[in-house]
């Protein structure tokens, strides 16, 4: 009969072990694994800090089979004691919190941002289960052929009623670095050849940039303002405003460094009259 150990405790240790040259791996991974079960039974634990971002191809080759599983076991479990643990939470600072939640969403926001994990939505702008409906992708990307972006702006607006719609980008975008250079990526390429046609449309502003780093954030910016060109320039967008004066479409970049967000100060309005000369889907 195994014991049980909090799952924060043994990710500690497996994480350790993982990290370990082999020769050290042996003994205590042993042991962790002959203390540990599947955890479906104990307390929440708030405090316990989440399972570090690692790929596998970071883990040493040559480790034992049951460390791997005992790990992914452990990261796997985590996730349901910390679930655990919010609901708690949440049902001590409001008893019908869940059965407000489970009547419907009436969210202010669409949410259109990249899959990079360290840029959850609620989290960084202090939103909570309900106010934002969100959307995310490899860099942001807005495009015409992408049924399941042109849904999601659909269905926010012309059904959820959402006020403002967001393309949210962020300073050290692995796709919008990945579209600077000059290398074939498979399957990637007719995606991020969006923020290459990106580049092509600001190549002069862009080339005038001598520093590297700063010439990529302002890609990474760039890239937000014509997303959200692509926003405006949909039916969905245009006609709610024409009748409803809203959504606003805005365009934001989030930074790493201060983890503080930068408004591009899209003039919608300005945006919006400059597309319909080409792009008018209101039909008037």
């Amino acid at each position: 009969m195994f014991k049980t150990r909090p799952a924060s405790s043994l990710l500690s240790s497996t994480r350790l072990a993982l990290s370990a040259p082999r020769s050290s791996i042996t003994a205590p991974a042993s042991r962790a694994c002959s203390s540990s079960s599947r955890n479906t039974t104990s307390r929440p634990h708030p405090h316990a800090p989440p399972p570090q971002p690692r790929s596998y191809s970071s883990w040493p080759r040559k480790m034992p089979d049951q460390d791997i599983s005992m790990y992914l076991r452990q990261s796997h479990d985590h996730v349901f004691e910390s679930n655990r643990s919010w609901a708690a939470e949440q049902k001590s600072k409001d008893p019908d919190f869940f059965k407000k939640l489970s009547e419907g969403q009436n969210p202010e926001y669409l949410w259109i941002g990249c899959s990079d994990s360290r840029i959850p939505a609620e989290q960084i702008t202090g939103l909570e289960p309900g106010d934002a409906f969100v959307h995310r992708n490899i860099a942001n990307l807005v495009c015409n052929t992408d049924l399941n972006a042109m849904s999601v702006i659909e269905y926010a607006v012309q059904h959820l009623q959402v006020k403002h719609i967001v393309v949210c980008g962020h300073y050290g975008c692995g796709g919008v670095k990945a579209a600077m250079t000059a290398k074939d990526l498979g399957i990637l390429n007719p995606w991020l050849r969006n923020i290459r046609d990106v580049y092509r449309l600001h190549e002069k502003e862009l080339d005038a940039i001598k520093s590297e780093e700063e010439r990529y954030d302002r890609l990474v910016e760039l890239n937000v303002i014509e997303q959200c060109r692509n926003v405006i320039k949909t039916a969905p967008v245009q006609q709610s405003y024409a009748k409803n004066k809203f959504p606003i479409v805005h365009g934001w970049v989030f930074g790493f460094k201060d983890g503080l967000l930068k408004d591009l100060e899209i003039n919608f309005e300005g945006v919006l009259a400059d597309i319909q000369k080409i792009y008018n889907l209101t039909d008037k």
